[in-house]
C-alpha cells in the first residue's frame, strides 16, 4: 500500500450536538473508542464544548444548547431519526469494532460487509440516533497491483 498526500492531524473535524453530552462522551469512548481531548463543561451538567480524539482524527461537540447556531443545526429524532450526514472513521479491525459498539449497545443499520471498492465496514446509530460508518478502507492509501 501507497500512502497519498496525507500526513499529520486531520483538518477536517466534524462538529456534533447532543442533548445529553455528558452521557454521549462517555458511551462516544466506550462504543467506538474515542479519547477526550479537550472537555470544557458548561452549566447545569452541559458541556459548551468537547474534543474526541481516534487516532489522528477529531470530532468535536457540545450540548444542544438554546443559541442562533443551534438553532441552525436538528437532531435526528426531530427529523425522524434520520441523519444528513455521517462521519466515516477509519478502523484497524473492522470486526472487533463492530463487536465493541453493538456491545454498547449501538443499533446497527447497515451490518457488517467487505465492500466492492475495498475494506470492511458497518454503520449505526448512537445514542442518540447520529448516523456513523466505520471500516477497514482507508481513502488515503492506494492498493498496488
Amino acid at each position: 500500500m501507497q500512502n497519498l498526500t496525507h500526513q499529520g492531524p486531520a483538518t477536517i473535524s466534524p462538529a456534533m450536538r447532543y442533548r445529553n453530552a455528558p452521557a454521549a462522551i462517555e458511551w462516544l469512548g466506550r462504543a467506538f473508542g474515542f479519547e477526550k481531548h479537550l472537555v470544557v463543561p458548561g452549566p447545569n451538567d452541559t458541556i459548551l464544548h468537547a474534543q474526541l480524539t481516534y487516532r489522528n482524527g477529531m470530532i468535536m461537540l457540545s450540548s444542544k444548547l438554546d443559541t442562533a447556531f443551534n438553532q441552525l443545526i436538528k437532531q435526528p429524532e426531530d427529523l425522524g431519526g434520520v441523519e444528513t450526514q455521517c462521519p466515516y472513521v477509519v478502523v484497524d479491525d473492522a470486526d472487533a469494532h463492530y463487536a465493541q459498539a453493538k456491545a454498547a449497545g449501538a443499533t446497527i443499520v447497515v451490518d457488517i460487509f467487505d465492500a466492492s471498492y475495498g475494506g470492511r465496514g458497518y454503520s449505526c446509530k448512537d445514542l442518540e440516533g447520529h448516523m456513523w460508518s466505520f471500516g477497514t478502507y482507508n481513502p488515503w492509501v492506494e492498493e498496488k497491483d
